[in-house]
């Protein structure tokens, strides 16, 4: 089914509670999306509904008004612990929002309850809150919902709640198999009752997706929604008013002179690990005047919620790994910065994820801020330990970087790297050992000699130095060395990339073809990696692809940061 067209909530082809259209008359939703129109009415013919839209599309009230409709049209109503509608979602900020909506509208039916299972709380609080004041509907993520069905022990039969379950959404499917929870999942449905209506959202379609289809909807009705001006036979990925661009040449100088420059707006600055989103965060800080900055990563526990929700509350902030521009109609932009070895992830990005980028003028009014980084770092020893911890997080990930055929830890400029983290000196890691960078140059200073500017973190600094070495010794842990990445693949893998390499080193030309070819080599992988496949299908999947006239390999090297 496809629709492409919006109207007013009238125009449907069913009528909505009274309430609820005051509801959305407040929230001044005065029109559907085209992924509303096709849905809602559908949900409410107890149909179950595979919807494909872009991010930002409105999926949201696609679910969120049929599940208050059909709990309303229920001939026995719920009682205090019986769960009539469970909502699945990849992230705890995503889980919050959809909780958030959720909650305007049943705030005009009390006899409705929900609850908000997401990780970063006390299971052992959800447990007894969920005990205390029951929830006829649940949103959660995958993780903290099976650990639910499991607390049995401590006086939740979750299991048995869920029996009188009429609706189960899956929001953001695609995501929730990226993130690599499809036993969870598989484990989840095994409680769930199979009368039931189900409704699965996502931007894409993919092979894992269709098997999740199967396993958890009966004969769904099928919808692809694109918006307007979209040609009928695009794949349409992202929003079409989002505008994606890249810029290449001088990463974090040029992302602070952009940010200087659109201070006045909401950004959302995306760093590949924790720890730079700690480093670069507090850089910003400083280096970007008057403008409020909120970091927030996945190793954050109780304060993860709290940023999440001040970032929100603000007319303009950064913010690193959550939120999304060009929503429900929405002009945005999003702007990728490279370093010259990484423009064959333009290309990548095109094929792959049907995402085309164009390229953006230079940023204007660049100057080097990496001077009063490594300042900052001279001054507080605890930012030179964020920047020594960054670095040698931004080389780990590159080097188990999944896509490892484009990503090759072998083709990073660790003295460009070094500079563009602001360090001091290099920190001591295997990557490193027996390697000399005459591009590099260290700090004159010794950096042991650098304080804290936290008095009693620097008094407990100097009161362990002043011990003696015997003293302060522990007994050596015995550590089991990871294998990389390369070398937990097969033979035939490793083959396939040194072929790849030659290439790459004789200049060969990347065509479409070849890139194809190399897309589906890192598909197979990122499948066996995670178990997924056996070494045995992967010999034998690997080993029967059609082979193009080229194989080649793609140069992609670091950077400073993956804003």
């Amino acid at each position: 089914m496809d629709n492409t067209t919006d109207g007013t909530w009238d125009s449907l082809p069913v009528r909505l509670n009274e309430k609820i259209l005051e509801t959305l008359a407040e929230l001044k939703f005065t029109h559907t999306t085209p992924v509303q129109a096709a849905c809602i009415p559908l949900f409410m013919s107890n149909k179950d509904v595979a919807a494909e839209a872009v991010t930002g599309s409105g999926k949201t009230l696609a679910f969120v008004i049929p599940i208050i409709e059909l709990l309303l049209k229920r001939e026995e109503k719920l009682k205090k612990m019986q769960v009539g509608a469970l909502v699945i979602t990849p992230t705890r900020e995503l889980a919050l929002q959809i909780s958030e909506v959720m909650e305007q509208f049943i705030q005009k039916f009390p006899q409705f309850t929900q609850i908000l299972l997401i990780g970063g709380s006390n299971p052992i609080e959800d447990v007894e809150k969920f005990k205390d004041k029951g929830a006829n509907i649940v949103i959660a993520t995958p993780g903290r919902l099976e650990d639910m069905f499991r607390r049995k022990s401590d006086g939740l039969d979750l299991a048995c709640s869920v029996k009188s379950l009429d609706v189960l959404v899956l929001d953001e499917a695609d995501r929730l198999l990226d993130m690599g929870f499809e036993a969870s999942l598989n484990t989840i449905l095994g409680y769930l009752p199979k009368q039931r209506r189900t409704g699965l959202f996502s931007a894409t379609q993919t092979q894992e997706l269709e098997k999740l289809v199967r396993a958890g909807l009966r004969n769904p009705v099928r919808i692809t929604v694109k918006e307007k001006g979209v040609a009928a036979t695009a794949v349409q990925k992202t929003p079409s008013r989002l505008s994606n661009y890249y810029t290449v040449k001088d990463k974090f100088n040029s992302l602070v002179a952009f940010l200087r420059q659109h201070k006045h707006e909401k950004n959302l600055v995306f760093f590949s690990t924790c720890a730079c989103v700690e480093y670069y965060g507090r850089a910003l800080e400083i280096l970007v005047k008057k403008v409020p900055v909120h970091c927030i990563h996945g190793k954050m526990k109780h304060k993860r919620n709290k940023i999440f929700a001040d970032f929100r509350a603000l007319k303009s902030a950064f913010v690193h790994r959550c939120g999304r521009t060009a929503r429900i109609g929405n002009q945005g932009n999003a702007l990728v910065f490279l370093l010259p070895m990484e423009e064959s992830y333009v290309n990548f990005l095109s094929i792959n994820q049907k995402c085309p980028l164009q390229q953006m003028p230079p940023v204007n009014d660049v100057v080097d801020v990496l001077p009063k980084v490594q300042a900052m770092s001279l001054a507080d020893r605890a930012m030179f330990d964020r920047s020594m911890r960054a670095f040698v997080s931004y080389v780990q990930a590159y080097a188990k970087h999944e896509c490892s055929l484009i990503f090759r830890i072998k083709d990073l400029d660790f003295a460009t790297l070094a500079r563009g983290f602001a360090l001091l000196r290099l920190p001591k890691m295997p990557e490193l050992r027996g390697k000399t960078f005459p591009d590099f140059t260290e700090t004159t200073v010794d950096t042991d000699t650098i304080r804290y500017k936290d008095k009693n973190r620097e008094k407990q600094r100097q009161k362990m130095l002043a011990e003696p070495r015997e003293e302060t010794r522990f007994p050596r842990k015995n550590f089991i060395k990871n294998k990389s990445w390369s070398k937990q693949t097969t033979k035939k893998v490793r083959r396939r990339k040194m072929a790849a390499k030659r290439k790459h080193n004789e200049g060969s030309d990347v065509d479409e073809e070849d890139m194809k070819e190399l897309l589906n080599d890192t598909r197979l992988l990122k499948k066996l990696k995670k178990g997924q496949i056996s070494e045995e299908d992967f010999e034998k999947q690997i080993t029967n692809e059609p082979k193009s006239k080229h194989k080649t390999g793609l140069s992609h090297g670091g950077s400073e940061d993956n804003a």
